[in-house]
């Protein structure tokens, strides 16, 4: 890694991002003539497996920051060796703190490994998690080792714990095993059960399916800022429907047995209690769920007070309480209602969280729509509105970052535009507001506890992913990645970037896509389209980002024209934008697409008798949905783990889209798949798992069964023991791309000849 440390040297590296810029883009723009000098993949193996010469190296992985952002460390791993490094931020000064090369598994030869670690509050001991066997899809069971910087000894806390969590005063290593939560004194070596009342389908500190892959967390419990007390969920699942999946690879079939509440059907019922952590008493908070749900729950600065959100069934109203965790006292102190639903983190931004509570203040923020856009809004312990921090038709993703003693807030938002997001700064009182990231392009950031420093992960449609490390005033301090791999890669191969498009629909909307051109582009042939789509509530699958996809790649070589779009019901672009397709889900991300694949056919060069629309998840939903609400558009539709009846998915996600079964019956309807099944017109390929826990294969049978019922014909690819995503290793990924290949090849080019 290279220092910057004086001005000169921050102006060469300027400088020399120019220069590096100007040649990529270069580099680019004039691909096209020059392509049939250039190497191409020699098959769709070698361009999936070889999209990594798109992405520049070099950046540091697992960032942490510590010691309130004036240091952060890393990791440098290879196949065999893992380290840990921290850097001074002011001095560039690097110190190794851990190998794994030096040391086994206590108590044996095996050498050691971990999935993921923590710091303590003091940074003197490191937790480690190891050894992980998963459960749902983010969750699993681990051990947890910890480790000490001073002697370098390595010693076993608890074997297959559900989580582990270091309490902040660094003394104590809290953990959930068996449904249980349990405390480990790290002075004494002492564990201490707090909780013994967990059975099958009960657990303390920890989530079951639903509500950990709708609401977002795994961990259930929370230690207190003073470490005094834990505050978790029981979730109690006994009344939850059984849903049981098929493994057929054995001599008699085995099932995997899932509760798994669909629409309609009874969620899991919680409860929250309070472990004081020193006297091992506990308490039950006094919360009337009234069939709704507890999604949150945040430790103030406040001593022993913790604040519980709550929200209704259809989560179209939200209360947050504050808890006197001694006394059992509560206080409502903010509600907030919505005509359709009311979002509490964003998943495909990243933030798990859309309110804030700082831990040495007695103010909060909250990220609200209610002016038509998501803005932060300051509140004080009384549930009063301090002012509006930020405003305007754009919308904010997420606080990155938060100095209370100077009273700013670091966050990221769309006013640039939605494709192009960035890091922002502002005085709390809204005054003062600074962007940040001033290079055009797409930013990831990842911001200091104090907000001094950040690094920014940052491409656009001509630009190689950078990473740089700023200082919020503005100057470079570290230059990482080095784009020179790519463009060695560019000047040898052929590439077809990304173009972002925008365009108005019929009704008046307008909407923001990218298309990807074939590699020996000829404006005066026509070539076959690929819309590439997913489409769900609050996503986004358009931004001005260099394009590293290799099946893409591949089928721009082949001669397909890509495209994407954003479509209504993405995020990004204001409550009446995302949040039209309530009740009625399939409407409009249908209406879209269809009116991006007719504008895209009346470019010269695009042929609107040969469209393909491929999608997996809500795409796989998507793409089946408007093939056959839409027939005679789209020529070929590629499915993938498809929900094709609503009804069929969970009732947390579902019901907050769609409302309850009964108030919205014909909503649900007109919202499946399988009513439409007798206008399909054109080539159907579905793909499922067998062992897909999150679209259950039910729906894909169901539109199997639709689908025979009303005579149609279609294709259908099974494989029996992946999960979500299909493919189970890149043997199967590679052949479940290669029959979308192949199937674009035979009814978008065969059938043309």
């Amino acid at each position: 890694m290279a220092k910057c440390s004086n001005e000169s040297y921050q102006n060469s590296i300027t400088m020399k991002n120019i220069k590096r810029i100007i040649i990529v883009v270069l580099s680019v723009l004039l691909v096209i003539p020059v392509q049939a000098q250039k190497e191409k993949y020699a098959d769709l193996r070698e361009a999936l497996f070889g999209a990594g010469n798109l992405n520049a190296g070099g950046a540091p992985a697992n960032i942490t920051w510590i010691e309130d952002g004036e240091k952060y460390s890393f990791t440098r791993n290879d196949q065999f060796n893992q380290e840990i490094w921290i850097r001074t931020v002011s001095s560039g000064k690097e110190e190794k703190v851990f190998t794994n090369e030096e040391f086994t598994f206590p108590g044996t030869d095996q050498p050691f490994r971990y999935v993921s670690f923590a710091w303590t509050k003091d940074y003197k001991y490191i937790l480690f998690q190891c050894n992980f066997n998963p459960i749902w899809r983010y969750s699993g069971n681990s051990d947890y080792y910890l480790y000490s910087l001073k002697d370098k000894s390595l010693d076993l806390i608890v074997k297959q714990a559900f989580s582990a969590e270091i309490s902040p005063d660094g003394k104590k290593v809290g953990y959930g095993k068996d449904g249980n939560l349990y405390e480990y004194i790290m002075i004494t070596g002492e564990h201490l059960q707090f909780t013994d009342d967990a059975r099958e389908q009960v657990y303390n500190g920890r989530f079951g399916w639903a509500q950990e892959e709708e609401f977002g967390l795994v961990q259930g419990w929370s230690w207190s800022n003073d470490s005094k007390y834990i505050a978790y969920w029981q979730s109690d699942e006994t009344e939850v429907p059984i849903y049981k999946l098929t493994d057929f690879s054995g001599h008699h079939p085995e099932y995997m047995e899932v509760p798994y509440p669909k629409v309609g059907d009874n969620p899991p019922l919680v409860k929250i209690g309070v472990i004081n952590a020193e006297s091992g008493d506990k308490k039950w908070l006094d919360i009337d769920l009234d069939d709704g749900y507890v999604p949150r729950i945040y430790w103030t600065s406040k001593p022993n007070t913790l604040a519980v959100m709550w929200m209704n069934r259809i989560q179209s109203q939200m209360k947050i309480w504050f808890y006197d965790v001694v006394s059992g006292n509560k206080n409502l102190i903010m509600e907030e209602t919505s005509e359709t639903w009311i979002d509490i983190f964003d998943f495909f931004a990243g933030n798990l969280h859309l309110v804030y509570f700082p831990d040495d203040i007695e103010e909060f923020f909250w990220i609200s729509e209610r002016d038509g856009w998501a803005h932060i809004y300051r509140f004080d312990y009384n549930g009063n509105i301090i002012n509006q921090v930020t405003s305007g038709d754009w919308e904010v993703k997420g606080i990155e970052a938060i100095d209370t003693g100077k009273e700013i807030l670091y966050y990221v938002s769309t006013e640039v535009t939605p494709t192009d997001q960035n890091l922002y700064q502002v005085k709390f009182d809204g005054t003062g507001k600074k962007r940040l990231t001033t290079a055009g392009g797409n930013h990831n950031v990842n911001v200091s506890d104090n907000g001094q420093y950040y690094f920014d992960s940052w491409s656009d449609v001509n630009t190689p992913r950078e990473v740089l490390l700023m200082s919020s005033g503005g100057k470079v301090i570290e230059e990482f990645t080095n784009s020179d791999r790519v463009l060695t890669f560019l000047e040898s191969h052929v590439y077809a970037p990304k173009e972002l498009f925008s365009f108005t629909t019929t009704d008046g909307q307008k909407l923001d896509g990218y298309f990807i051109k074939p590699i020996d582009f000829d404006e005066s042939k026509k070539y076959p389209l690929v819309l590439d789509i997913y489409g769900g509530p609050g996503s986004q699958g358009v931004f001005n980002t260099f394009g590293t996809n290799g099946w893409q790649q591949w089928l721009a070589q082949e001669g397909y024209v890509i495209a994407s779009v954003n479509n209504r019901g993405n995020g990004g672009y204001g409550y009446d934008f995302e949040k039209i397709v309530h009740r009625q889900l399939g409407k409009w991300e249908s209406h879209d697409f269809v009116e991006t694949a007719k504008y895209l056919a009346s470019l010269p060069w695009v042929d609107g008798d040969n469209m393909a629309i491929r999608g997996h998840s809500y795409g796989g939903y998507t793409s089946s949905y408007t093939m056959l609400t839409y027939p005679g558009v789209f020529k070929v539709s590629l499915t993938a783990a498809p929900v094709t009846d609503h009804l069929l998915y969970d009732c947390i996600l579902t019901e907050r889209y769609m409302g309850l079964m009964d108030d919205n019956a014909e909503g649900y309807k007109q919202s499946a798949v399988t009513t439409h099944a007798e206008n399909l017109e054109g080539h159907l390929l579905l793909a499922h798992s067998l062992m897909d826990d999150n679209v259950h294969p039910q729906n894909t049978f169901q539109l199997v069964n639709a689908l025979n019922m009303a005579g149609k014909d279609f294709d259908l690819k099974i494989y029996p023991p992946g999960a979500h995503g299909i493919a189970t290793d890149l043997t199967t990924y590679l052949l479940l791309m290669q029959q979308y290949t192949d199937y674009l090849e035979r009814y978008l080019k065969e059938d043309k000849r």
